[in-house]
């Protein structure tokens, strides 16, 4: 195993390119995008168990310098209550932080890491095909041009080409139950801390908080929605109109929302979510699937990155300890079952985000009970540790 194509440069493809040079193999990008990556998505969280696998390879340095710090969520009612809160740090020796910080941010970061040690990012390359000979792979993108390696790994997001390849059958992402905007508000809710992320259970829609150390507070609101939407309906909602729904959607909580939301410069935009729940093949001949390619997940479930990086630290080490494709199938065995698990519960939460009032009523009941209780559903995701000495082996 000598060269790999990755294709795709969101989380997944400069972490899976740094981590199979760390296992000796040389790796190229190719993204779709031009090389600006200023104006892409809102903020996130790469949980201490993404973390984990960065620090595998070396790279965790790089993203902490984007993000800060984020120990604790605060789960609060639309009538104000606190329900409990949840720490976000993971478990001993390490006791790590989850950090936040905005998309653009963490792929800049990832991909200025990835140059740094000399890796070969190519912007602006459409993949339109594949072609595998049986002991390589060749890849045909829209100006034409072509390239060709040993293995190629399509990391390549939700909507991905690579995966209509891997798996014609594979059924379209599904469409999560929610609308998603965001923005940066110049307004500060008296008490709120830095590191303290905020989820308001409102009565008709849910909304998170976080004060950022820069100044200023970072939001996230999710209207629920009974059908699908069409892209251009999404992106046809106004400012005007985003700043009406929100208002109406959360003038009876007892929240920081209208306020955030009316100190927000604008313009206001937003976007569907999907997932990906399920995909019967994960690799064929010598391409594989990795992250959101394979198990996008909805963003409640705080998995999305961390997940990707995982897959791209193991891969590269199934890579580098077994031929292909065995290498592929002890990747699959060793990621499917937390993934997809993942992926069940985050459609769960996003689902039950805004439930009728006979259910709001059991939950503000039962959740301070369950997490006084120390019941954290995601200590599980947190602890996942990647050794990346340790050899991987195609026994079962």
């Amino acid at each position: 195993m000598r060269r790999a194509l990755v294709v795709g440069g969101g989380v997944a493809g400069p972490v899976a390119a740094m981590a199979l040079q760390r296992a000796g193999i040389e790796a190229t990008v190719h993204e779709m995008r031009p090389a600006a990556v200023d104006d892409v998505g809102a903020w996130l969280g790469v949980q201490v168990n993404g973390l984990d696998a960065l620090r595998a390879i070396g790279a965790e340095q790089a993203v902490r310098d984007v993000g800060f710090p984020t120990p604790v969520i605060e789960f609060r009612s639309g009538t104000g209550r606190v329900l409990g809160e949840l720490s976000a740090t993971g478990p001993p020796p390490a006791r790590t932080v989850g950090l936040s910080l905005r998309r653009a941010d963490l792929y800049r970061a990832l991909h200025e890491e990835a140059l740094r040690r000399g890796l070969d990012l190519r912007y602006g390359a459409r993949l339109v095909d594949v072609h595998d000979t049986g002991d390589g792979v060749t890849a045909v993108f829209a100006d034409g041009s072509t390239d060709t390696a040993d293995v190629l790994v399509g990391a390549d997001g939700v909507r991905s080409a690579v995966r209509g390849l891997v798996d014609p059958a594979a059924p379209p992402p599904r469409f999560v139950p929610v609308l998603n905007t965001a923005g940066v508000s110049e307004h500060v809710p008296p008490g709120a801390e830095v590191g303290r992320l905020t989820m308001v259970f409102g009565r008709r829609a849910f909304f998170g908080y976080l004060r950022a150390p820069s100044g200023g507070t970072w939001w996230f609101a999710n209207p629920p929605v009974s059908r699908e939407p069409a892209p251009a309906e999404v992106a046809g909602i106004s400012d005007a109109e985003w700043r009406r729904r929100l208002h109406e959607l959360h003038r009876d909580d007892r929240s920081p929302a209208v306020a955030l939301v009316e100190a927000t410069p604008g313009p206001l935009r937003g976007w569907a979510t999907h997932d990906v729940p399920r995909v019967a093949r994960w690799h064929r001949g010598r391409t594989v699937l990795i992250g959101d390619a394979v198990h996008a997940t909805s963003p409640a479930s705080g998995q999305g990155s961390s997940l990707a990086i995982e897959d791209a630290v193991v891969l590269a080490r199934c890579l580098r300890d077994l031929p292909v494709p065995e290498a592929f199938t002890a990747f699959e065995r060793l990621r499917r079952a937390r993934v997809e698990r993942v992926v069940a519960q985050g459609f769960g939460v996003s689902s039950a985000k805004s439930p009728p009032p006979v259910g709001r009523v059991v939950r503000d009941l039962v959740m301070p009970v369950l997490l006084r209780r120390g019941r954290d559903p995601q200590s599980w995701v947190r602890a996942h540790h990647v050794d990346w000495d340790a050899p991987v082996t195609g026994a079962a």
